[in-house]
């Protein structure tokens, strides 16, 4: 009998761990998310690197004017797109920018594509989406990129990363990566990891009013 209460009163216990443990879970998975998005901080010799830190010197390319001194300015690069045209960051100053570094063989880059693709449709007019490609010529190559890009019937703009420029710009060492940028050129905040949707409006809605008003 006495053993009977014994593992009963384990049993109750393994159970209130077993809760206590499942709830602290929850907790700290809607305070820790991983597409939680971080805010940029106005530095003019350090970029966006993993982890929500700041790296070494890197080249600036939108200088800081009146009242623009706590903005960061984003970091220039350039890449190459479908006929192999060299392209910068800078050419699309004027417009709100949605950075994403990607690759084919990322799942995570692949599973949040279709929520870019649809508020691309959406909101192309408004906003310069940079889908860079990770194309380090091995792993990744162009036709590899190209051949997923067209099989799943994405329209937005792709372009490749084939000299690293980019990558080392933003000290890209996991993907995906997107970086949210103004009309003005200046980084208002990045995420390290797969966005869905909300999060992805959210950090559109810090560059523009698009996604503001969206569910």
């Amino acid at each position: 009998m006495n053993k009977t209460i014994k593992w009963i009163l384990l049993t109750v216990v393994f159970a209130a761990l077993l809760a206590g443990v499942w709830l602290l879970y929850q907790k700290l998975g809607s305070e820790y998310k991983p597409d939680a998005l971080f805010p940029v901080e106005g530095e003019s010799t350090t970029a966006v690197t993993a982890g929500g830190e700041t790296g070494s010197e890197g080249e600036t390319t939108a200088p800081a004017e009146n009242g623009e001194e706590d903005k960061q300015p984003a970091f220039d690069f350039t890449v190459y797109d479908y006929d192999g045209n060299a392209v910068k960051l800078s050419d699309f100053f004027g417009k709100p920018i949605v950075l994403n570094f990607w690759a084919s063989w990322c799942s995570p880059c692949k599973a949040e594509m279709p929520d870019f693709e649809e508020i691309y449709r959406e909101h192309g007019e408004q906003i310069q989406f940079l889908m860079v490609n990770m194309t380090d010529g091995r792993q990744e190559t162009v036709a590899s990129a190209q051949d997923f890009i067209d099989g799943q019937g994405y329209t937005f703009p792709v372009y490749f990363d084939k000299d690293t420029d980019a990558a080392t710009a933003y000290y890209v060492t996991g993907i995906p990566m997107t970086v949210f940028i103004d009309k003005d050129g200046y980084m208002e905040a990045y995420a390290m990891s797969m966005l869905d949707k909300e999060t992805l409006l959210k950090g559109i809605a810090m560059i523009s009013d698009v996604g503001q008003s969206e569910d």
